[in-house]
């Protein structure tokens, strides 16, 4: 999981993608990198850290130029600690492309193999975001006869990107002297929205990002979603072409999306972040009545944030009063994107405080967005015993993660994942619950498609079905066998 943001301005985007990119940070903690093209020179810098203190004003000012893309990094390919590893990425032929990715490559063994030997093109990491620009780069390569470069010539570079590549990719890429080309896989797996605005006789100024909120905030309107398999291409001086560059795409998009990675205040497919998590809450709330006496309970309380308009609708479906119980230190990032176990459970106690007065001798029940390592769950337990709980009921808006995801959510290997092979009554044990209430997956996915255009999503860390059809068993362990978490 990632944020991108790409522009085609009439003025210098180097403020614009610096702001944009601070309100995709929740997608990314890892790394950050902004290029900008000012004619046929690119502009780049690239820094581990957070978009705040990655960015000094000496860096600005050598972002010259009024067209752009941005990155902020979580890593899911490649290891985070690696200089090499943060995007954007660059290859001078042909043109000079720079491309930044938000997804997850399926077939980098494949990849890595036929660009070295069949391409003679080589990486110098491990992610597949590079491979990528290279399997880009390599099409163009084989299409473009000359110096000129056509919108064309770009989408059957693209269509044939589309046979070699699996998996997720939301893309964006400068090519020098030229313009901006952004496409989507043919599912659609990871977002992508597209935007314009235009001031007086100016040309039009186009805008991608993640999330239909950093198009919002920079005054853009809001045109549409990038189409899965579609690719689109903005010369430098503004002019729009599009082409549908995959025979029969699939819209899918992930489900987790809306669960836990956006922000509330984001459209993207058409569907209302806000909204979806509310019905999750309406759904839920159906569900806990089946199982349990509701009676029996005192308050409703989120894990903040994302859970909240779930928790909110819980209290109000079964008649309970509504409380906030932990709050947030707002500095530290998001557990579930922290690297590694260890820190993860060192980050909880340092992220979420227990007030005692909300808890002393109630039947609490919890609403959390999701459940996936159970690390951060059983410490949220553990504080409300310790802060006078008398019974603990705890209830997640999305099901049991059960299976890797594999489109560029940090899920890779089965053993970590709690609800791996366990029922809910162990899950319950493990995390000293006194009940445990999951939402029902057909729930999940009626709260998110609710009147959309979107008729099937990605729920494979729910259901195990890999919707892009090239996930085996041997995929699954040699991703368990390569990729820590």
């Amino acid at each position: 999981m990632c944020g991108i943001v790409g522009i085609v301005s009439n003025e210098p985007v180097n403020q614009q993608l610096y702001d944009s990119l601070l309100l995709l940070q929740h997608r990314g903690q890892d790394s950050t990198g902004i290029s900008t093209m000012e004619g046929n020179c690119f502009h780049l810098y690239k820094s581990k850290g957070q978009v705040k203190e990655a960015y000094r004003t000496r860096d600005m000012r050598i972002l010259k130029g009024n067209i752009g893309l941005g990155h902020v990094r979580y890593a899911t390919q490649g290891a985070a600690h690696r200089d090499e590893e943060v995007q954007p990425f660059y290859v001078n032929a042909p043109y000079g492309i720079i491309l930044v990715h938000n997804g997850n490559l399926t077939n980098t063994r494949e990849l890595e193999r036929d660009l070295f030997l069949i391409d003679r093109r080589h990486t110098n990491s491990t992610s597949d975001t590079e491979m990528l620009l290279n399997v880009l780069a390599t099409e163009l390569q084989l299409v473009v006869k000359g110096s000129d470069l056509a919108p064309d010539d770009v989408f059957k570079a693209v269509r044939s990107l589309h046979k070699r590549v699996k998996g997720s990719y939301a893309s964006i890429a400068l090519i020098a002297g030229h313009g901006v080309l952004a496409f989507r896989d043919p599912y659609g797996i990871r977002p992508l929205v597209l935007g314009h605005r235009k001031k007086d006789r100016e040309q039009t100024e186009w805008m991608f990002a993640s999330e239909s909120l950093v198009l919002e905030n920079n005054d853009y309107q809001i045109v549409r979603d990038v189409d899965p398999g579609e690719a689109i291409f903005v010369t430098n001086n503004g002019e729009f072409y599009s082409s549908q560059c995959f025979d029969n795409p699939v819209l899918s998009p992930c489900s987790f999306e809306y669960v836990y990675l956006a922000r509330p205040d984001s459209i993207m497919n058409g569907i209302s972040v806000y909204e979806a998590r509310l019905r999750m809450g309406d759904y839920l709330a159906e569900t806990i009545k089946k199982q349990i006496n509701s009676g029996d309970i005192d308050v409703v309380m989120p894990i903040p944030d994302s859970s909240r308009p779930a928790a909110m609708q819980v209290a109000r479906q079964l008649g309970i009063e509504y409380r906030e119980g932990f709050f947030k230190n707002r500095y530290v990032g998001r557990t579930f994107i922290m690297p590694g176990q260890a820190q993860r459970r060192k980050s909880v106690r340092q992220k979420l405080n227990a007030m005692s007065t909300e808890f002393k001798g109630k039947n609490i029940l919890i609403v959390d967005d999701s459940v996936v390592r159970g690390t951060t769950s059983k410490q949220i337990v553990q504080m409300a015993r310790v802060a006078g709980a008398n019974k603990v009921t705890f209830t997640s808006a999305a099901p049991p993660v059960r299976f890797p995801h594999v489109y560029g959510i940090n899920m890779p290997n089965r053993n970590e994942l709690i609800a791996y092979n366990k029922t809910v009554q162990q899950i319950a044990d493990h995390l000293s619950i006194d009940n445990l209430v999951y939402q029902e997956i057909n729930d999940l996915k009626k709260s998110i498609i609710f009147k959309s255009i979107v008729k099937d999503l990605d729920m494979s860390c729910f259901n195990g079905v890999y919707i892009t059809g090239d996930i085996t068993e041997n995929y699954l362990q040699w991703i368990e066998n390569n990729h820590s978490s």
